[in-house]
């Protein structure tokens, strides 16, 4: 096994080393074992910071709405950094809001990556066996991160714009029923497309991507992770989208999308799929009711 590179050629030998280390040497050359791992571990830290910010914030959370946590210091810090003369995406706005997003989109989007990591480090295994080249699962989910982590970025820099345009409170929440309802709608519209599911066949089978695009070098693999992740993002991006509807670190809208995801991830067609974009569609349209509603009858009538 080359550690530098991240490769094994041959079948791992630790007999030299004393049993404690052979016994940890043996489970981390087995792919499967590290592919779980690293998807536990990973989403478990996200979920552990989320827990974090949600138990050592105070504040009122009956003033984020349904479901949200404690929190105080981050709404104070996008209030702050979203006043009048700020600039739009300051340093210490991305230092704030990135952490958060990027433990969002690990807590989330991590779980709905293991069928695919799992399939890599099945392979890999088999190759391994047959003392073949192989490159850890480790290189393919961290290519998998990247694409998300420029989505937490990125989401980030949007949230901070849709407060400055008042579409979004200082804590974090929606601030208008037609803009939560247009997100739901959109959200909802979005599982009919080809795009969404086009994507999704490919989040779905992993094994023929794999078994076309076999890589051998860590440079290799890290691009296969990539592409995995960009599939994911093309399948998931518009219900990732439906927390700035319901509110930032909305820990109960975001374990009931993650699990969607999920779940649409290891199906085989397309009607899970289009029965939450019925409900999501729905959930807008009774938005956009109680914003019609809460301005009836209009003023002067």
């Amino acid at each position: 096994m080359r550690y530098g590179t991240g490769t094994m050629t041959d079948a791992p030998e630790f007999s030299h080393l004393p049993a404690a280390a052979a016994r940890l040497g043996a489970v981390l050359a087995r792919p499967k074992t590290v592919a779980i791992a690293c998807v536990v571990a990973l989403a478990g830290l996200g979920w552990a910071y989320l827990a974090v910010l949600i138990a050592g914030m105070g504040g009122d959370a009956a003033a984020m709405g349904p479901g949200m946590g404690a929190l105080d210091a981050l709404p104070r810090a996008v209030q702050a950094i979203c006043r009048p003369g700020f600039g739009l995406a300051p340093h210490g706005g991305l230092a704030v809001l990135a952490p958060m997003w990027a433990a969002m989109t690990l807590a989330m989007m991590l779980p709905t990556a293991g069928p695919m990591i799992l399939t890599y480090a099945e392979i890999a295994e088999t190759a391994a066996r047959k003392g073949e080249r192989i490159v850890s699962p480790l290189v393919l989910a961290a290519g998998y991160a990247v694409v998300w982590l420029g989505f937490a970025l990125a989401a980030s820099l949007l949230q901070l714009l849709l407060t400055r345009l008042t579409l979004l409170n200082a804590g974090m929440a929606s601030a208008s029923s037609l803009f939560s309802g247009a997100v739901f709608i959109g959200a909802g519209a979005y599982q009919f497309t080809p795009a969404k599911h086009a994507c999704l066949t490919q989040c779905q089978r992993p094994f023929p991507f794999f078994f076309t695009h076999w890589q051998t070098q860590p440079k290799g693999v890290f691009r296969l992770g990539l592409r995995q992740g960009l599939y994911c993002l093309g399948c998931c991006w518009a219900m990732m989208l439906v927390v700035f509807a319901v509110g930032a670190m909305n820990v109960v809208w975001m374990a009931g999308l993650g699990i969607a995801m999920t779940i649409e991830k290891i199906g085989s067609d397309r009607t899970f799929s289009h029965v939450v974009g019925v409900g999501l569609i729905l959930a807008g349209l009774a938005f956009l009711a109680s914003g019609f509603l809460a301005h009836w009858p209009p003023s002067g009538i």
